[in-house]
């Protein structure tokens, strides 16, 4: 605030002080300023008492509202046309006041050439109306607009516009300061540019146009009015591309016509790229690696988020924190080189393909803890001889247990790799990921809408805040906890560990934490989008935090929907991990606890927000696949793709079958193309459908995807990519490798949409992480001669050579064989369901719970690993 130096000696008498902040260009000393410093050296005693003569000029005595005004606070005033009569000369028995309506008048001109006393009418009325005495200042002043207000100017290239500038804020009450510091109140600036202007932004300081010293200047005769007022000064805010003129590379079509609508809201003009007049080249960075055009030195290359930034804080940000740079990855360069390598031996190709699958999928193992693995001794010491030793006697069993027994001090060792352990692993590392989501939740959203201190005034209202982010502390809190346990339990990892505990120790917890914020999620999305649209300085807001690495390219109605996915995600797991728990164990009965508790929680959330369209394509899913899992039916799981294939590989199918992808929002459904069918399905009421087109293959969770594989397209390979899979049974990792055969599916949609999926099952931030630009001849993938009369015979020989081969095994149960056991071992409760298989061989998994001796050589088909991979043997020919 502007230094204040007014005395009042009480009614009809005044001392005319100063009570602007003069220019440090220009030092004026007056005998009032000798007077102001006598008075704060000797006291108001000492201060001399003079009378006060008003003299009301030209149109000033014949305003009424004025005369009344110094009737009201008794001060005598005399009426004059001609003020040359009123020459007081060095006269100390009174001081005369001359009020004016005009400050261009000549009557004005000579007056302030004889350093007479002006003010404006405004003044007096405005004293009149808080009934106090008359302050003047020892310049001219017509109102009090902009007391206390220090301005600082910048930009002006005009002196004379200048000038005139200071003189109406010094007849409005106002200070100027030629140096920026703290005591400066607004600055006035013609540009964006200079050392005041970055200043000014870092304090917060309002900066304004020079019209708003102009419109100002038209409201004089106001008295209620002052320049300060938040809604008039908002009015003339320099907008944060004044002067500026950008052009954007590497956006779409759709973004860059926002970016640029909005450059001309925001007072600035955009050209197309290599433009000589542009002054900023707005860059996004995760799509450009190299300028079109050599930038010249008068050009700003920056980051988008220079761009948000500055329609977040409503003035231009600072270029230097933002300019762009190339971004060249050596990892990616060293993993490029890694899988271009060649050798012509197959079993160094295959030993290769094993390390580039490892090396692929190093990337996504977040959790401190390594896989099981087996001690290196045994690794070394495996032989026939060793087989034979007499010495494996329960003794040194039991010694070789304590040698092999985990510490917490230690990377626990165990003897064989479990599925229990890879399954609670997978728990812990969606856990993480998940808490981490979270963290991002709140430090890059929340905590700064919060704050107090934001540059241009908060962003949103706290009852906006609260609606949008509800309850995510609170879950943030108890999953931290969660977090933190699994990670004690699986640093001591034993198979008697519990689990199902953990779930139930915050059970309470979860009750209170998620119900009020899955339940009002819609409205927090409505708000997101409500305040994006109405407030552009939230919108960038968004733009600047979901351009961060933290956010992984989501934006924030994306991350916020990661609560309401967690918890069907944990379950699902428990429920794994209870199907892999032997029966003995404990922890068995504390995980189907723990599940039921989790349910107990998703009980209390709003269920007519699901879809039941989304239900009715997973049941149409199920009637189109053959021997489709009944575990696909879940009220949480929704359909999000189907993409039809071509198989590459020997892995799930063989290489040329027709195999259809179907995306769900935790799993992956794989199913071919049947060969031939003999009839169709008749139900017990004797109704008949057409029978499924597709034959189930394997049902996947999306967490056992490590990487998704973009082929590059080569002579030999076209519109081709790979999944590296790594099931908890199997001990190294799978390629499925396809072929996208059609047009109508664009590749990198589908890989994007696949890689974001699968982030959110296992709740990772960046999606695009899970992507790999790959070379097909580095992993023996190839779509040559896929459609050869050639490769078309081949596969047909491959087929009849199994088909033969299981017609004339010597080992092969014979079907009426296998309807006889199964029905002689059927009880007589159990053969009303015979009409499900009358006319239908029933699947592999329930033939082999019937005790066979003939069922030990079914053909190894049915020996898949996957936990739920279950073929059935329906209409195979």
């Amino acid at each position: 605030m502007a230094d204040s130096s007014m005395v009042t000696l009480g009614t009809a008498r005044s001392l005319l002080v100063d009570t602007s902040v003069y220019d440090s260009r220009i030092v004026e000393t007056t005998k009032d300023q000798a007077f102001l410093s006598m008075a704060c050296e000797d006291g108001e005693d000492m201060l001399p008492k003079v009378e006060t003569r008003v003299v009301l000029v030209g149109e000033a005595g014949r305003n009424g509202a004025l005369v009344n005004a110094l009737q009201g606070i008794n001060t005598p005033f005399i009426k004059t046309d001609n003020v040359q009569e009123f020459e007081d000369g060095d006269n100390t028995d009174f001081e005369t006041v001359f009020v004016l309506t005009d400050f261009n008048s000549p009557d004005y001109t000579y007056l302030y050439e004889h350093d007479n006393r002006i003010v404006g009418p405004p003044v007096v009325l405005q004293c009149a109306a808080t009934e106090e005495p008359l302050h003047f200042s020892c310049r001219p002043l017509y109102c009090t607009a902009m007391l206390n207000l220090s301005l600082c100017f910048t930009g002006f290239k005009n002196k004379v516009e200048m000038k005139n500038l200071v003189n109406l804020v010094h007849h409005m009450g106002g200070a100027i300061r030629k140096d920026f510091s703290s005591k400066v109140t607004h600055l006035v600036a013609c540009s964006t540019h200079g050392e005041k202007y970055r200043l000014a932004v870092c304090m917060g300081t309002p900066i304004l146009s020079p019209s708003w010293i102009l419109n100002a200047w038209e409201r004089r005769d106001n008295v209620h009015f002052h320049a300060n007022d938040e809604e008039f000064r908002t009015e003339f805010k320099v907008p944060p591309f004044q002067n500026c003129i950008l052009s954007f590379l590497g956006f779409s079509e759709e973004e860059k016509a926002n970016m640029e609508e909005r450059t001309l809201k925001h007072g600035g003009r955009h050209v197309e790229v290599g433009d000589d007049q542009c002054t900023h080249m707005v860059v996004e960075e995760n799509s450009v690696k190299d300028l079109p055009v050599s930038p010249s030195k008068k050009l700003f290359v920056v980051k988008q988020e220079w761009f948000w930034g500055s329609i977040q804080m409503d003035a231009r940000a600072g270029e230097s924190m933002y300019l762009y740079e190339k971004n060249d990855s050596p990892a990616m360069k060293k993993a490029v080189s890694l899988l271009s390598l060649t050798t012509p031996n197959s079993n160094r190709k295959r030993r290769r393909l094993r390390d580039t699958l490892a090396q692929l999928t190093k990337e996504t193992e977040i959790s401190p803890f390594p896989p099981p693995r087996k001690r290196p001794s045994a690794e070394h010491s495996l032989s026939i001889g060793s087989l034979l030793d007499i010495s494996n006697t329960p003794e040194s069993c039991k010694a070789l247990a304590e040698c092999s027994k985990p510490s917490k001090s230690s990377t626990p060792v165990v003897s064989k790799q479990s599925a229990r352990w890879q399954v609670s692993k997978e728990l812990y590392q969606t856990e993480s990921n998940y808490v981490e989501i979270l963290n991002t939740i709140l430090q890059l959203f929340k905590h700064p809408l919060e704050k107090e201190s934001q540059v241009g005034g908060p962003i949103l209202a706290q009852e906006e805040i609260k609606t949008i982010f509800g309850s995510i502390p609170e879950i943030y809190e108890v999953h931290t906890r969660i977090k933190n346990d699994l990670e004690e339990l699986l640093t001591d990892w034993s198979e008697s560990k519990s689990v199902g505990n953990i779930i139930l120790k915050y059970s309470k917890e979860l009750v209170k934490a998620y119900p009020p914020f899955v339940n009002f999620f819609e409205m927090s999305k409505e708000t997101i989008v409500r305040c994006e649209k109405q407030k552009p300085r939230f919108h960038a807001f968004l733009k600047i935090n979901q351009a961060k690495p933290e956010c992984g390219r989501q934006t924030l109605a994306e991350l916020l929907i990661r609560p309401v996915q967690r918890l069907p995600s944990v379950a699902l797991l428990l429920n794994d991990i209870k199907k892999h728990t032997s029966d003995d164990n404990p922890d068995k009965i504390t995980l189907e606890r723990a599940i039921e508790s989790l349910k107990e929680v998703m009980t209390h959330i709003n269920e007519d927000k699901r879809k039941t369209e989304g239900q009715k394509q997973i049941f149409d899913v199920v009637y189109e696949v053959d021997g489709c899992p009944a575990n696909l039916l879940s009220s949480h799981r929704i359909l999000v793709h189907r993409v039809e294939t071509v198989a590459l590989g020997d892995e799930p199918c063989d290489r040329g079958e027709h195999v259809t992808l179907f995306l769900f929002n935790d799993c992956l459904e794989i199913a071919r193309k049947r060969h031939k069918v003999i009839n169709t399905f008749k139900s017990p009421l004797g109704q008949t459908r057409p029978p499924p087109p597709l034959k189930h293959i394997a049902l996947m969770p999306l967490s056992q995807i490590r990487r998704v594989l973009d082929l590059q397209d080569t002579e030999d390979c076209v519109n081709a990519f790979a999944l590296v899979v790594r099931p908890p049974t199997e001990q190294e990792n799978l390629l499925f490798s396809f072929q996208l055969p059609g047009e109508e599916m664009v590749k990198s949609d589908w890989l994007r949409t696949l890689c974001r999926h699968v982030a959110n099952t296992i709740c990772k931030a960046d999606a695009e992480d899970l992507i790999q630009c790959t070379d097909p001849d580095s992993l023996q993938v190839s779509t040559k001669d896929m459609d050869s009369t050639l490769s078309k015979a081949s596969r047909a020989i491959k087929k009849t050579s199994k088909k033969v081969t299981r017609a004339f095994s010597f080992t092969k149960t014979p079907k009426r064989a296998i309807q006889r056991a199964f029905l002689a071992n059927t009880t007589p409760d159990e053969k009303s369901q015979r009409w499900s298989c009358e006319n239908r061989v029933c699947s592999s998994s329930t033939l082999a719970a019937q005790h066979s001796p003939s069922m030990v050589n079914l053909p190894s088909m049915f020996e898949r690993k996957y936990h739920t991979f279950t073929r059935s043997t329906t209409h195979l020919f």
